[in-house]
């Protein structure tokens, strides 16, 4: 191969996979994914973080040389995460969590203001429906007996809370603004702790919606969504000592 060659080598691709083998990395830190579960498939990773199939595919090989996950075939197959926390995983959370911390904390500040103000207007708005929605959800929550079922039920609730404000536009950027705090992760950080700390704040928020108690709903949300913000910390203080 001549040095000509050598040089027009396109190095994107590599780089592009590295980078979503780091976010990931941070994500499985933060406790967006638990040890033994499995991520998500090729292609919803793919149109999560808007990269193609291939990426993923170089990710997830870069993660499976790296200790970070199984790739196991067949029908009940895919890439099962082994470890949260590997010699990776520090510089990954610095790069990605770390750096530019002062414009992050303004990020959750201001998702709590927008949040606040979807519980409030749910509480003005919201009707039969979509108090059944979010009862439902609820109770799916409560009763998630696994990491991946109570991340769906979480989802499921505060997307019906939003719905609940019946403005499509406060909705869509309150998945806007989850995407950018969770670096392209479309649900919350778990783990049994977080869960505990977002049990009461869920049955407390749903039962001021329902009641029509749009203040206490608003303070309720300010406060829950404090909670990725500190599985986020927690995250880069550890990767910092």
């Amino acid at each position: 191969m001549t040095p000509e060659r050598e040089l027009s080598t396109p190095v994107q691709p590599v780089s592009a996979a590295k980078a979503v083998a780091d976010r990931l990395i941070a994500a499985i830190a933060v406790g967006d994914y638990s040890a033994g579960e499995r991520l998500p498939a090729e292609r919803d990773l793919a149109d999560m973080l808007a990269v193609s199939r291939v990426t993923v595919r170089a990710a997830l090989a870069d993660l499976r040389e790296a200790g970070y996950v199984d790739i196991r075939r067949g029908r009940t197959g895919g890439s099962f995460v082994r470890q949260d926390w590997g010699e990776r995983t520090a510089g990954a959370v610095r790069d990605l969590l770390g750096k530019d911390w002062a414009q992050r904390e303004q990020l959750f500040d201001l998702r709590r203001l927008i949040e606040s103000l979807i519980a409030r207007t749910a509480a003005e708005r919201h009707t039969v429906e979509d108090d059944a929605a979010m009862i439902s959800a609820l109770k799916r929550y409560d009763d998630a007996e696994d990491a991946v079922t109570a991340r769906s039920a979480d989802v499921e609730l505060h997307r019906s809370i939003a719905s609940a404000t019946h403005n499509p536009l406060l909705a869509g950027l309150s998945r806007q603004l989850l995407a950018q705090v969770s670096l392209g992760i479309s649900h919350e950080p778990f783990t049994p702790a977080l869960r505990e700390m977002a049990l009461p704040q869920h049955r407390a928020l749903v039962n001021a919606i329902i009641g029509n108690d749009a203040g206490e709903a608003a303070k309720i949300a300010g406060e829950h969504f404090r909670i990725t913000e500190h599985a986020l910390r927690s995250a880069v203080d550890k990767a910092s000592d």
